[in-house]
């Protein structure tokens, strides 16, 4: 497994597209071909995918709120569980603790039934909190901001 590299990586920038997961692993944007969150639950979290798949995501101009991993009905895409500290977690949690950068892409529409994956630019979790999600079941949720070098 490759070394974690947080912050950026060649010469993306924020607004930059990139046509499918597989570019972003082969790239090593995000290497992970079908998890939303690059990351060791020693070193932290290098790169998510807000992807619009938790219902308990939420999206502001300045800052976002990001579902923890699990707990998901594979087919439906619903949460039917709770959600757990998976290495996944945790190292969301770990970045909160360091304040390392984490890149972050968001999928967006490209064309019907087409998406592409916008690179946000970086930024670091600033809390997190564990409690009933929409469905009622417990989701972690991670509270991120852009990342600064006054952070």
């Amino acid at each position: 497994m490759p070394a974690p590299i947080f912050g950026p990586i060649g010469q993306a920038q924020p607004g930059d597209l990139f046509h499918s997961r597989l570019e972003l692993s082969l790239l090593g944007q995000h290497r992970p071909r079908r998890a939303g969150v690059c990351a060791t639950a020693a070193a932290g979290a290098e790169s998510i995918i807000l992807a619009d798949q938790y219902e308990d995501d939420e999206i502001h101009e300045a800052h976002f709120w990001y579902a923890g991993h699990g707990g998901r009905d594979a087919e439906t895409g619903r949460q039917v569980s709770n959600q757990e500290l998976t290495s996944r977690n945790h190292a969301l949690l770990r970045s909160q603790e360091t304040g390392r950068p984490v890149r972050v892409f968001r999928r967006v529409d490209a064309a019907p039934a087409l998406w592409q994956f916008r690179y946000e630019g970086l930024w670091r979790v600033v809390a997190h909190t564990y409690g009933p999600g929409r469905s009622g079941f417990l989701v972690y949720r991670f509270r991120l901001e852009p990342f600064s070098t006054e952070s």
